[in-house]
């Protein structure tokens, strides 16, 4: 292995090749899927296991990432599941049933739910928290450029090709990212772990596998199914009790402590709640392009394309306001601004253009990129290093709940009226309506964000305008720590992209 080239430059790079086939992996599955049903002959609606199984399995596995990166190393454990990831595309696209298809699908999501962490992991270990600031500028492009290519690609690989394309795509990209890690990528591990805390692991991993399958499987089976129920409420029972195993133990897994720290609570709240209206308007729009408006996949691809301009635009702006006046402002405004757009888009009608919304999207993109980095960003603020991979875990577990929530709270809005008469899908009162309940969800974010304590955020801003000292973790030197020279920090941040 080398390690000629500075840390500062690989850790980004493989993050933003993970970040990148990540997004792709989960966005351009459902275009495949017509394609699936017609090989497999079976109807689309038959199919939903495909989409499930990824974040149930994703869920099972994001409990244990801290320990398992502690115990093995940054290095092994990227490399280990971006192995597998690759490994599992390959058997996704050669698969020659269903069952095949999904067990695939089941190795993909166990390795996502390593592999966004630990890259992550990498991230917050070699950079200071004022510098992932300024960094967040590049590593934005790909988590906005990926979801909204991915549709289009989609479409070109199930058109041209097959739908067995679609997966095979991240074949080469995963082999790249893992020969520059061999080649490059140096260890990044601070110290041996702490005991095992199996029984908290086992109840985590139970708790929101079985609590993910219920919000992802509720709108398509129906959350009224006696299945949904119990998934339901048995992620419920098992979640209660793992959160009394946490706060028992002396190392758990998940180190629920770390709630009792207001910034890193409140910030994860804010996330939990904002990813709904904000990934629901991007479940909800391309749905109201085609059905209301009678656009194509193409069209309805083209406008909420507008989304990742706005957002990185705004984004180069956040970077420099963050260092001034903190993350309490800029997430209330945008999420304010996330409330006007939805305003908007609720006065959309079937005689509304596609430029039109076009537009919208774009606001609403603006909107976004005052909302994702800084919440990121502040939740690690005032977290002891020693405690990053962990905080990261914990960030993860709610942003997917999160990224879930949205298109099952879209869909059970939308099922709520009534189909109207020769209507295949919803009527267009039932997609204003939702968007005006996705607004009022932002609102009542924006408003609790404004109350969110600022105090060691502003501190962390002031060291990225150079006028007060750094708080929380040390900047990393030119090569990532190895072994015992490590300084502690374990780390992970959440991941934004669609449910696969």
């Amino acid at each position: 292995m080398s390690t000629r080239i500075s840390q500062r430059y690989v850790v980004p790079i493989m993050t933003v090749s993970i970040t990148f086939i990540c997004i792709v992996d989960g966005a351009i599955t459902t275009v495949a899927l017509p394609s699936i049903a017609r090989q497999f002959h079976l109807t689309a609606a038959s199919l939903s296991s495909v989409v499930v199984v990824y974040p149930v399995c994703l869920g099972i596995m994001i409990p244990s990432s801290a320990w398992l990166l502690e115990r093995f190393g940054g290095r092994r454990m990227l490399l280990w599941s971006l192995g597998v990831f690759t490994a599992a595309s390959v058997l996704c696209g050669a698969a020659p049933d269903l069952p095949s298809l999904v067990g695939a699908r089941a190795l993909q999501g166990l390795a996502a739910g390593l592999l966004t962490p630990t890259s992550q992991a990498l991230l917050f270990r070699t950079f200071s928290h004022s510098e992932q600031v300024r960094l967040s500028r590049l590593l934005i492009i790909p988590q906005q450029i990926a979801p909204a290519v991915a549709p289009l690609l989609g479409g070109v690989l199930v058109t041209g090709l097959s739908w067995r394309w679609v997966f095979y795509v991240n074949v080469p990209i995963g082999a790249l990212a893992m020969l520059f890690g061999l080649l490059f990528l140096a260890e990044h591990r601070d110290h041996a772990p702490g005991r095992l805390d199996l029984r908290g692991l086992l109840l985590s991993a139970a708790a929101t596998g079985t609590l993910m399958y219920g919000v992802c499987a509720g709108p398509d089976l129906g959350w009224s199914r006696p299945l949904v129920l119990a998934a339901l409420a048995g992620g419920a029972v098992l979640l209660a009790l793992a959160i009394r195993t946490e706060l028992r133990v002396t190392e758990p897994v998940l180190r629920l402590r770390l709630f009792r720290d207001r910034l890193f609570r409140d910030t994860n709240l804010i996330s939990l709640v904002g990813f709904v209206p904000v990934l629901g308007a991007m479940f909800l729009t391309p749905l109201f392009v085609q059905d209301a408006l009678g656009g194509s996949p193409l069209a309805s691809g083209s406008v909420t394309f507008t989304e990742s301009f706005g957002v990185l635009l705004t984004m180069q702006v956040v970077s420099v306001l963050y260092a001034r006046i903190g993350p309490r402002v800029i997430i209330g405004t945008g999420l304010l601004g996330v409330t006007a757009a939805l305003l908007l888009f609720a006065t959309a009608d079937a005689h509304t253009g596609l430029w039109a919304m076009r537009g919208y999207m774009f606001l609403l993109g603006l909107a976004m990129g005052a909302f994702f980095m800084p919440t990121t960003i502040a939740s690690f603020t005032t977290v002891a290093r020693a405690d990053v991979a962990h905080a990261a875990t914990l960030n993860t577990v709610v942003r997917q709940t999160g990224a879930a929530l949205a298109p099952a709270t879209v869909t059970t809005l939308l099922v709520l009226h009534p189909t109207g008469a020769g209507r295949s899908g919803p009527p267009l009162t039932a997609y204003q309506h939702s968007y005006l309940a996705l607004a009022v969800i932002a609102a009542a974010a924006a408003v609790f964000a404004f109350t969110m304590p600022d105090a060691g955020a502003r501190k962390a801003a002031a060291v990225t305008a150079g006028t007060g000292p750094e708080p929380g973790p040390s900047p990393a030197p030119e090569e990532a720590p190895t072994g015992a020279a490590a300084g502690a920090g374990r780390s992970r941040a959440a991941g934004t992209g669609p449910r696969g």
